[in-house]
């Protein structure tokens, strides 16, 4: 495991360990979290942790042009019980995936520092993200950075049924529509994998990666 400086670096993703830890330590500049995304990499961590940088053996993504949306949410969309916006309240919805309670989950892993280093990125053009309203409350939407032809989606937040699934399809349409290769959700879990989330190795991963951007 690689001890990170000052200085702007990461070793290669070949050398993380079995689960996934490239790196530990640095620090949440733009400039160091833009060299992470863009080779693979991105931080995980708790509050009583130093950074954790990670780029696991498989990687959770969706492809935008194969993707088809469930009919059950198909009929969600088109009753229009939501209002889907981009970009509109980028705070708001990071604020929300940090607070809001999960089901199964004690806490959250986005921290204080970690919300700060995502707004200045999305002060930057580089971090997005969706908003679902209902009666002009914010009831649900992702974040996110955008590296062009490949979105690396952080996390997403439900106050009600199905608005955080109506995020992400509305997501996976825009991205379609914009030929983008792929959307990265990470690493696996049942609700990505329910929505049709599927793991490619890192090696496939880093290859479309560095020819989309």
């Amino acid at each position: 495991m690689y001890f990170l400086t000052s200085e702007l670096y990461f070793p290669p993703v070949t050398e993380a360990s079995y689960e996934g830890i490239l790196a530990v330590g640095g620090d949440l500049s733009t400039e160091r979290l833009l060299l992470a995304y863009r080779n693979g990499i991105f931080p995980w961590f708790d509050d009583d942790e130093p950074i954790l940088w990670w780029s696991p053996p498989q990687r959770m993504v969706v492809n935008p042009q194969d993707y088809k949306t469930a009919k059950s949410l198909r009929n969600i969309l088109n009753r229009q019980l939501f209002k889907v916006t981009f970009n509109k309240n980028f705070s708001e919805v990071i604020r929300n995936c940090k607070t809001v309670h999960r089901k199964g989950q004690d806490g959250t892993w986005i921290t204080d520092s970690m919300v700060q280093a995502y707004e200045k990125l999305h002060e930057m053009g580089f971090a997005k993200s969706v908003e679902v309203w209902q009666n002009d409350e914010l009831v649900g939407g992702l974040y996110g950075v955008d590296l062009g032809k490949v979105f690396c989606g952080e996390s997403m937040f439900s106050k009600v049924p199905n608005a955080s699934k109506v995020a992400f399809v509305t997501l996976i349409k825009q991205l379609k529509e914009e030929n983008y290769r792929l959307l990265d959700c990470q690493v696996h879990n049942d609700h990505l994998e329910k929505l049709g989330a599927f793991e490619i190795s890192r090696d496939s991963y880093i290859k479309i990666l560095k020819s989309s951007i």
